[in-house]
């Protein structure tokens, strides 16, 4: 860790069983995660975009990205903050041969692909989102997989339509949050798509849940995730 401490002063990787290494938003950027499955591996957000590289180099030189064949970029919701590095993402994996295919729940795929900056707000980074294709639309209850793995689909709107939570239920029971929940907090609900009632009862559908470690979109990990629930509970 000593080595990792100089060559990245603020940027550092947390690993999460199983297979999970948790990378904290630099800057303006969200939660980056990587979660691998043999040669398969599922990146959830990349960012605004300005760290892409900073990241990428991270994994590559520690042996996270070893043996690669194939990568699903999965946005959590709409946010610039969280789609922003997706196509500077894609390329760093291109030219390593690794196939790259980006996934995301229907309504978030169609606010990315007409580009839709209302939603997206890029302006507000003096960014502009290009927009691209989403290979794969997701519908609540369906799964993604990655490798041996597979991932529930939780639609979980309020902070925008989109928003969307991938759960993992196994010996270690993940959930990748975005910005439904954090560790003792909510997403905010006033910018477009956002809806308050809806975040309330998208919380009450969480709280169904067995959770060992909820990984948000930003800040640190939840592992109280009861009582992150009635915290939450209590803020609403």
């Amino acid at each position: 860790m000593e080595n990792l401490e100089v060559i990245y002063p603020d940027l550092f990787p947390i690993e999460i069983p199983p297979n999970t290494v948790m990378l904290k938003g630099l800057n303006w950027d969200s939660n980056v995660y990587l979660f691998r499955s043999g040669k398969e591996a599922l990146i959830i957000d990349t960012g605004t975009g300005e760290n892409v590289d900073r990241y990428f180099s991270l994994w590559l030189g520690e042996g996270y990205l070893n043996g690669l064949r194939k990568v699903v970029i999965f946005n959590t919701h709409e946010h610039f903050d969280h789609v922003g590095g997706n196509l500077a993402m894609k390329e760093l994996f291109e030219r390593l041969g690794v196939e790259v295919l980006f996934a995301s729940h229907r309504k978030t795929a169609e606010a990315l692909e007409r580009a839709d900056e209302r939603i997206i707000l890029d302006y507000a980074y003096g960014k502009r989102f290009p927009g691209h294709d989403v290979d794969i639309k997701l519908d609540d209850g369906d799964y993604l997989r990655v490798g041996k793995r597979k991932l529930l689909l939780l639609h979980t709107p309020g902070h925008t339509a989109g928003s969307s939570c991938l759960y993992l239920d196994g010996e270690v029971k993940l959930i990748f949050t975005g910005d439904t929940i954090f560790n003792g907090t909510v997403g905010r609900t006033d910018l477009p798509t956002g809806n308050r009632e809806e975040l309330k009862r998208s919380i009450e559908r969480l709280a169904e849940l067995e959770v060992d470690f909820g990984l948000p979109g930003h800040g640190w990990v939840i592992k109280d995730w009861r009582g992150n629930i009635e915290t939450v509970r209590r803020f609403l």
